[in-house]
């Protein structure tokens, strides 16, 4: 084993070290096999062999007022989303049954826009209500956008746990992908969420034309926020947005940045979300380089996996599924 990387691993697992931005580029540098086997052997050790699996329902869809250069949603730009009221109570419901029966531990209602408000809030609180009462053993997320703090409490009390809102990118790189917003309230966002007693699920996408140190730059930040979950997704470039011709990274490139990540968060959840499946196998060279979690089914604008397919792939790594 590279001296450099025994020397981070023995640190990290037995003395509880953060490593430096110097020394996660630094990484990028070391042999993929070696790395990648050195970010497992933190993951069981700081991790665990517990994973968990997580479905998204797409609760509200396009006409999104912000021009996040990724998504399919934004009204900015002309793509093929469907364009989706708000999803009702009812339906909700069925969804959770649903996924509670196919060994799902958690499951987020996301909506697009800026920040769902009015009505549309009101709604989704029912939404959550009926939900817990279906399925009252069924873990709750919300992704609801930037929202304040009064309605983080509003969603902590009708049965959500947790919230979810991505970082996207690192501070200094965020500018290039959305400007109807700021990287600032996206950190706001997530305190507001901490605040009202909500754990948080807080991830970003690669693949955007960032660098390596702009993607170690969202690590560090998502370290220092002190997140329970965090989904690594990586680009799939959509026709009609402005990324739609980005040349794709490579598969070397995605499992050293998740093997990475790991070095950076040791003890956190790793979720690989969207692209997972362009590594091929169904993404399983991922869980061999330090992720320990997924997000199954529909990504929204971008098709997933099958729950019983994720599932069975992870028991087939030795993961207990929690």
């Amino acid at each position: 084993m590279p001296a450099f990387i025994e020397e981070l691993e023995e640190k990290i697992v037995n003395l509880n070290y953060k490593i430096t931005k110097e020394e996660a580029l630094k990484l990028y540098d070391e042999d993929l096999k070696e790395l990648c086997a050195a970010a497992n052997r933190i993951r069981i050790k700081c991790s665990g062999r517990v994973s968990s699996v997580c479905s998204i329902v797409n609760a509200k869809s396009g006409n999104c007022s912000e021009n996040c250069k990724y998504c399919a949603q934004s009204a900015h730009w002309k793509t093929q989303c469907e364009k989706t009221p708000f999803i009702q109570p009812e339906k909700a419901a069925e969804y959770s049954d649903k996924a509670y029966r196919n060994s799902v531990s958690r499951i987020s209602l996301v909506a697009s826009g800026r920040g769902v408000s009015g009505k549309e809030f009101d709604q989704g609180i029912e939404c959550f209500k009926q939900m817990q009462q279906k399925t009252p053993d069924m873990a709750l997320c919300a992704s609801f956008g930037i929202v304040p703090f009064e309605k983080m409490q509003k969603l902590a009390e009708c049965g959500v746990t947790r919230y979810h809102h991505n970082l996207e990118a690192g501070k200094n790189f965020y500018a290039n992908i959305c400007t109807t917003h700021t990287y600032d309230e996206r950190i706001e966002t997530i305190k507001n969420a901490q605040k009202a007693g909500l754990e948080i699920c807080c991830g970003g996408i690669i693949g955007m034309g960032e660098t390596r140190s702009d993607r170690i730059d969202m690590a560090l930040e998502i370290r220092d926020l002190n997140v329970q979950s965090v989904p690594i997704n990586v680009l799939t470039p959509i026709p009609g947005t402005p990324l739609q011709d980005i040349a794709e990274i490579s598969k070397e490139e995605v499992l050293k940045t998740i093997a990475i990540f790991r070095f950076v968060m040791p003890a956190q959840v790793l979720r690989c979300a969207a692209g997972r499946k362009k590594l091929g196998n169904n993404g399983i060279d991922a869980f061999n380089a330090g992720a320990n979690a997924l997000i199954s089914g529909d990504f929204l604008t971008v098709s997933g996996s099958t729950n019983e397919e994720d599932i069975q792939m992870l028991k087939s790594l030795g993961y207990t599924i929690g």
